[in-house]
């Protein structure tokens, strides 16, 4: 029997990746998207935690955000606490949409 060779660029020919030197075509794209998620994940998430640091007035921990207050709570307790867990279900949302779509893009039907 002879087996049917897959062209290295489609999904699920190779599943060795090197994240700092991907294939071209799909491969790089997808690469492409992680790195762009993690980034974002990471600004958000320590970005925000070192500007809290950096900005405090004096000490004890007093800065600009910690003064604000938002639906009955600390802006900065709201964000890390709320708005970081629907920042990462968003992203996973267009990773989701975004691989599916380069998926089909690079699938060949017969």
């Amino acid at each position: 029997m002879s087996e049917e060779k897959i062209p290295p660029d489609e999904p699920g020919a190779d599943y060795r990746v090197n994240f700092f030197r991907p294939r071209p075509g799909f491969m790089r794209k997808e690469v492409l998207c992680i790195w762009l998620m993690l980034a974002g994940w990471g600004v958000l998430t320590f970005g925000f935690q070192a500007y809290l640091v950096l900005s405090q007035r004096n000490p004890v921990g007093e800065g600009v955000l910690t003064d604000k207050i938002l639906f009955g709570f600390p802006f900065h307790f709201w964000f890390t606490g709320q708005f970081l867990i629907v920042w990462f279900i968003f992203l996973a949302l267009i990773f989701n949409v975004f691989i599916d779509r380069l998926t089909e893009k690079h699938r060949k039907r017969k």
